[in-house]
């Protein structure tokens, strides 16, 4: 009775790209790099060296090798395949495919949904490398490649990050989550963007121009202040756009996307113990034929040389 529980909760499972402790370690260096490439200004004293700016090229490199990084614990831990780096390939060429159809105007950028729903069927892992590669191949694409190329990356695999660690609800239920975190991702997508260029882009002469120097709650005052008056008409086209279709495709998609983990079984096969205990996780592939059994039908579940 324990081993068919633990089958059904592996048919059952939405991530099939499982992260381990070198992969979730690789994930936190990842996201403490970003928080100090869009941050330093606000930390950093205007005397310091590093006060005069980084350079875009060297974030765009550190960037790639994090998802390299990101990437390799992945095959590492068992979670990332062949086959989950071919549908990471898919995945990115349709976000790539998707981007020329918006071009930004008034925030109207469709290829965040995929992202989402991306990182909601396969995982936060999974959705970290697919925002990157996804905003990587849409520059290449669109001539979208320049300094801004590197926190665009950033921005775009925290929104698959974040998606992929949403609570494990079905139905209505998460169709409800996955919009109200679209609406909510887009809108931060905005803001960390802006971030950015702030400290470097208007002078100190403006109400709402970056301080050197200054306390960090009072730079941020001035940045809040910034954004509400220059992009958030551009940021809630975003916003509600990725939200509409969101809610218009998840089930679909999210229905398609799960067959396909399935059916491409990401993760290790079924091995019992002498008692018939389930030692490691069951492939999604060899789960799914075993449900048939769970459900009481007659299926055939074959060992992996007899499929």
């Amino acid at each position: 009775m324990s081993s068919t529980r633990a089958i059904a909760d592996v048919v059952r499972d939405p991530r099939p790209v499982r992260i381990g402790a070198r992969s979730a370690g690789a994930l936190v260096i990842a996201t403490i790099f970003g928080i100090g490439v869009f941050g330093w200004p606000l930390l950093v004293s205007p005397g310091s060296g590093i006060a005069r700016g980084l350079d875009a090229p060297l974030v765009f490199g550190a960037m790639l090798l994090l998802v390299v990084a990101v990437v390799l614990a992945l095959l590492a831990d068992g979670g990332m395949d062949a086959k989950a780096v071919a549908m990471l390939g898919v995945m990115a060429a349709i976000g790539a495919a998707l981007r020329p159809l918006g071009a930004g105007t008034a925030g109207v950028e469709p290829l965040f949904f995929i992202l989402i729903l991306g990182g909601r069927a396969f995982g936060p892992g999974f959705g970290f490398v697919q925002g990157a590669t996804t905003l990587f191949a849409s520059a290449l694409l669109t001539g979208g490649v320049g300094p801004w190329l590197p926190f665009q990356m950033l921005g775009a695999a925290w929104m698959g990050l974040g998606a992929g660690l949403l609570p494990p609800v079905r139905g209505r239920l998460e169709v409800g989550l996955l919009c109200a975190y679209s609406a909510l991702a887009c809108l931060l997508y905005g803001f960390v963007m802006n971030l950015s260029f702030w400290p470097f882009g208007l002078g100190p002469t403006t109400s709402v121009s970056f301080i050197p120097g200054d306390a960090v709650i009072d730079n941020l005052t001035r940045f809040a202040a910034f954004s509400l008056t220059t992009s958030l008409g551009w940021d809630l086209g975003r916003a509600i756009t990725v939200t509409i279709l969101v809610a218009v495709t998840a089930a679909p998609v999210l229905r398609a996307l799960r067959r396909a983990g399935r059916k491409a079984a990401f993760a290790p096969d079924v091995t019992f113990d002498p008692h018939g205990q389930v030692k490691s996780a069951a492939t999604l592939s060899s789960a799914s034929r075993l449900s048939g059994d769970i459900l009481g039908q007659d299926t055939h579940f074959g060992s992996p040389g007899s499929r």
